[in-house]
């Protein structure tokens, strides 16, 4: 099967390839978002710390920014459909992996092997439907792009509550063995092949590849590690593969790895503009910066998944440890997010119609920075879950409008023959997104903790050494302690004041995870600002091509 021309009304067989290539980007997406609810049971089962934690979810992200300019370019060069299959059987083998992983090295690693899969996987399927659908049907192939994404984010805390608490936080990753399997099968048989129709150039771009690992990868170490490590001064001895920066030195490793991360990825766009001059295969194309759409549509998508995972992260640190809901009620409440992001996805194409894609994005967001504000401001230890679960519906419907349409228009002047470019571009600042906001919303929960825990436990009497170690174990277990020390009742070291101490830690870890709420909202603000600029471009670029050559 070839991709369809502009005339070409696409077979039932060319939107069944669709909904393969669906299906294979909500198993990575989902597998984004999964691991969230499942992290306190993953955490006390094999003694994460919150640092590790966050690697979990953000080891994923960081690998799947790296690796995505680099398998966008495969994509267009060596055929989409190929890397996609090549994609679900290294994912696949990544998953099995990772369910059997019994230390934080062995799953942080089965992570990464993920990664590389979903490296392939993402540009391809995008790509792909840049390639094979026009016009209007290519609008609606996009609107179940972005539904995809955005419904497979917000359900996976609901499928990874259920896989826990029926079975083992284990099943979150075996699950996609038998998954794969199905759409590996179905993707050989249904999805058509398609190649870059621009020029090949010569060369590789190794080195360009390697600076822009090097860059993201840095800069979300930095923001990680920096509450442990030690913004400027060092706190403790950072160890690596038997390297030891130690604590004794003139300047913690953060700062070091934020100037690596600037310098690197400076040195990534300077040396993607050599490689054009010189006509060798690069990366990225940077002219397509130069479309409008295309950058304002990425700074849009960016601030956007800071703010998602940001709140994906937190909250289900929130609902288990301090609200006490075991892994499927919080997969419950936040599954209110799948049900407005599901609902607002199937109504985005009539939306769009009347106030265009870019119209239609700004609704979304708008009701994005609405529910997380509420969220933040009406969270207390005791709020009970179905109030939290009503601005997750908002959330959620504003998610649904925005990803739906986000996706075209960033895409809507890209020439088809650089679409695995401009796909995987797209995608790179969606992943970029996603482990910063994994990385600021840890990063501001341990440092907020840092101050709210003690303030708390002081103010119920509980101070000096027994505050420290309670304040200590708060903070490396993201709130896990909390929920072990009030299973344990009297019968804990605090005796009659165990009560007393998890109310107050409730309190403090509440106050923590509403810092990173509002940073969530600070970052979706952005976003909103980003899609106004978009709608601006995009309506001036419509006024241009309606004038008469």
């Amino acid at each position: 099967m070839t991709a369809s021309d502009p005339e070409q009304t696409p077979s039932a067989r060319t939107w069944a390839g669709l909904a393969v290539l669906a299906v294979g980007l909500g198993m990575i997406v989902l597998d984004g978002t999964i691991v969230g609810v499942g992290l306190p049971d993953i955490i006390r089962d094999i003694h994460l710390t919150l640092t590790d934690a966050q690697w979990v979810n953000s080891l994923y992200a960081v690998l799947l920014a790296a690796l995505l300019l680099s398998t966008g370019r495969l994509a267009d060069r060596w055929g989409r459909k190929r890397l996609f299959l090549v994609g679900v059987g290294v994912f696949v083998l990544g998953s099995a992996l990772a369910s059997g992983a019994s230390a934080a090295g062995p799953l942080i690693g089965a992570r990464a092997v993920q990664a590389v899969g979903a490296a392939l996987i993402m540009p391809s399927t995008l790509s792909t439907v840049n390639a094979v659908f026009r016009g209007r049907n290519r609008a609606v192939a996009f609107g179940v792009w972005g539904a995809v994404i955005s419904g497979a984010a917000a359900i996976g805390p609901l499928a990874g509550g259920a896989l826990t608490q029926w079975a083992s936080w284990h099943w979150i990753f075996l699950v996609n063995l038998p998954l794969g399997v199905l759409v590996f099968i179905a993707g050989l048989l249904l999805v058509p092949e398609t190649r870059g129709t621009k020029g090949i150039r010569p060369g590789v771009d190794v080195d360009g590849a390697l600076l822009s690992g090097i860059g993201f990868g840095a800069l979300v170490f930095a923001v990680i590690e920096g509450p442990d490590l030690g913004w400027w001064t060092p706190k403790t001895d950072l160890v690596l593969f038997g390297w030891v920066w130690p604590s004794t030195a003139p300047i913690s490793a953060v700062p070091v790895a934020a100037a690596i991360a600037v310098v690197a990825i400076a040195l990534f766009v300077r040396w993607e503009n050599h490689r054009e001059r010189v006509e060798r295969s690069a990366l990225l194309d940077l002219r397509l910066f130069t479309l409008p759409t295309f950058s304002w549509g990425n700074v849009t998508a960016a601030m956007v998944a800071v703010g998602e995972f940001a709140i994906i992260f937190v909250l289900p640190l929130y609902l288990i440890n301090v609200l006490a809901l075991d892994v499927l009620g919080a997969g419950v409440v936040l599954a209110a997010m799948a049900l407005g992001a599901f609902a607002s996805g199937a109504a985005a194409r009539h939306l769009a119609a009347r106030f265009g894609a870019p119209g239609t994005v700004l609704i979304g967001l708008t009701m994005e920075v609405a529910g997380a504000a509420v969220l933040a401001l009406i969270m207390q230890a005791t709020t009970p879950a179905w109030a939290i679960a009503i601005p997750l519906v908002v959330y959620g419907l504003g998610l649904g409008l925005a990803s739906a349409q986000l996706t075209g228009t960033v895409l809507r002047d890209v020439p088809v023959g650089i679409s695995g470019q401009g796909s995987a571009a797209q995608s790179t600042v969606r992943q970029i997104g996603s482990a910063l906001g994994t990385a600021f919303a840890g990063a501001a929960l341990s440092v907020t903790l840092s101050l709210t825990l003690p303030t708390a436990l002081g103010a119920v009497g509980v101070t000096g050494s027994a505050a420290d170690q309670l304040t200590s174990a708060a903070r490396q277990s993201a709130g896990t302690s909390i929920a072990q020390l009030r299973a344990q009742g009297a019968a804990s070291p605090l005796g009659a004041q165990t009560m007393d101490a998890v109310g107050a830690l409730s309190r403090g870890f509440t106050e923590g995870v509403r810092w990173s709420l509002l940073i969530a909202v600070a970052f979706l603000l952005l976003g909103l600002l980003g899609a106004a600029m978009l709608r601006r471009a995009a309506t001036r670029t419509e006024r241009v091509q309606a004038v008469p050559a």
